[in-house]
């Protein structure tokens, strides 16, 4: 077996990202958490390879309103249209490369470039460039912006840089159904709260796959949810962390709650009437920022319990935090060796890294 605390050689990365059964399998390698050299090809090939979350449906309301947002470390913009569809495009003049919008906004009737003031329509056709009449040859007509493929779905606006991106509806697939009669269309945006973690991305998403920590990590989240019948299903693109609920009265409302996990980067945790959405970004290679958004369903009884669950939900979320920079301290040390997983715990964990390795694999 090849010693898992030295760096990688060509050698031993093929072994690194061999795939093998649960039963037998391995963490990663301490040096995709560690080596700033990934964070280039991740960007590309992991973010800009999948169906990013970008916004809300309420920041997109009317005609004209828009969203700027940072996907895999290039600036987006999203522009809803005068007949209700949307529209997404690089925040990219294509004069001299200057930003069509500086921040979001509503109610736009034409995008300006904050530049030389290159003007277009909100389908991202060029309308107007200042003093460009001595310019030979130039057409406006046939300047557009650089299009990007946009998907709304149960209230939630997703973006694809690429045309390779599976289609949302397969990695998307089944979600509603399994949680159904809970509408997630329903629920209203609350509140954003973002993190500034001193950790590798991927160690974020691997604590937040398994529930092996429940015990030592979250007391009082492991009093909410049963641990004995707390299970992990897994599908092409997602993961699906479920558990019954006890004695979570006041915070939680039903009787199941379901993690979510979309490759790479998307998390959706949901009980009846609430839904945190996650959205995890390289800061970084030792640092990542975790945006967490609040949906809540608008019922009276729901309403009744948004502070408790706030509250609660902080409480874990700085639980996790700690963990999650011990951990990555651990895997700076030098003699952190790829530790086994845990079969019945770790299946989650097994497939995100699983997902990565075939990824890390396209780079030569």
């Amino acid at each position: 077996m090849p010693d898992t605390r030295a760096p990688l050689t060509d050698a031993t990365k093929a072994d690194a990202l061999a795939v093998r059964p649960l039963e037998t399998a391995l963490a990663l390698h301490a040096e995709f958490y560690a080596d700033p050299a990934w964070l280039a090809f991740e960007q590309r090939e992991v973010f800009g390879a999948s169906w990013q979350l970008a916004a809300h449906q309420g920041e997109l309301v009317n005609a004209g309103d828009h969203v700027v947002a940072d996907i895999a470390g290039k600036s987006v913009l999203i522009v809803r249209q005068a007949d209700g569809s949307l529209k997404g495009f690089h925040n990219v003049c294509r004069h001299r490369a200057g930003p069509i919008a500086m921040k979001s906004g509503t109610g736009a009737t034409s995008l300006r470039c904050a530049y030389h003031g290159w003007t277009y329509k909100l389908d991202g056709q060029l309308k107007m460039a200042p003093e460009m009449n001595e310019a030979c040859d130039f057409h406006k007509e046939d300047i557009r912006l650089t299009g990007i493929r946009v998907h709304e779905w149960q209230g939630l606006v997703f973006v694809a840089l690429s045309d390779d991106v599976p289609p949302f509806d397969e990695v998307y697939a089944g979600i509603t159904d399994r949680i159904a009669p809970v509408d997630l269309s329903k629920m209203k945006y609350t509140r954003r709260d973002s993190y500034d973690i001193a950790c590798n991305w991927k160690v974020y998403i691997d604590n937040f796959l398994e529930g092996y920590h429940l015990p030592y990590v979250h007391p009082g989240l492991s009093k909410v949810l049963d641990y004995r019948a707390y299970d992990t299903e897994l599908f092409p693109w997602y993961s699906l962390q479920h558990s019954p609920l006890r004695g979570g009265e006041g915070i939680y409302g039903g009787e199941n709650a379901w993690y979510y996990f979309i490759y790479p980067n998307i998390m959706l945790n949901i009980v009846d009437g609430r839904m945190q959405t996650n959205r995890i970004l390289p800061n970084g290679n030792d640092r990542c920022i975790v945006e967490f958004d609040y949906y809540y369903a608008q019922d009276d009884e729901t309403q009744s319990r948004i502070a408790a669950d706030q509250e609660f939900s902080d409480e874990v979320q700085a639980e996790d935090i700690e963990i999650c920079e011990h951990v990555q301290i651990g895997l700076q040390s030098g003699v952190y060796t790829a530790g086994r997983l845990c079969p019945k715990r770790e299946s989650g964990v097994w497939h995100f890294q699983n997902l990565l390795r075939k990824a890390y694999a396209r780079r030569g």
